[in-house]
């Protein structure tokens, strides 16, 4: 199978479920592992046949940007979604970290696969 890959894209927005969660931006980092047939656009070096990632990230910035959310089980499947959906993906795996939420941890986060 082959696979698009995003590592790491990082995005500001509001998350959380406390109420000084609610005041203030934080960083979430996203991890996609996208199915994508790559055989089309590699044979004639053709970009229309290719998963955009830079679209693809623009797309989830805005997203998950656009309005607070508390959880990021929420940001994982609003993410899933919208890549089965919009971007016709027949798979994705995709991984949400919240760096910063345990004190005692570097990060805290959920992964989930979806497909169509």
């Amino acid at each position: 199978m082959d696979k698009v890959l995003i590592q790491g894209l990082q995005i500001e927005t509001i998350i959380g479920i406390y109420e000084w969660e609610k005041k203030l931006h934080q960083t979430l980092s996203l991890d996609l592992e996208m199915a994508w047939d790559n055989r089309a656009a590699a044979e004639h070096d053709d970009y229309s046949k290719a998963l955009c990632y830079e679209t693809v990230s623009r797309r989830l910035t805005q997203l998950i940007s656009e309005k607070p959310i508390e959880l990021i089980e929420t940001v994982a499947e609003r993410v899933a979604t919208c890549l089965l959906d919009e971007f016709q993906v027949p798979w994705v795996r995709v991984r949400v970290m919240k760096p910063g939420a345990v004190p005692a941890a570097n990060a805290v986060g959920v992964e989930i696969e979806r497909s169509r």
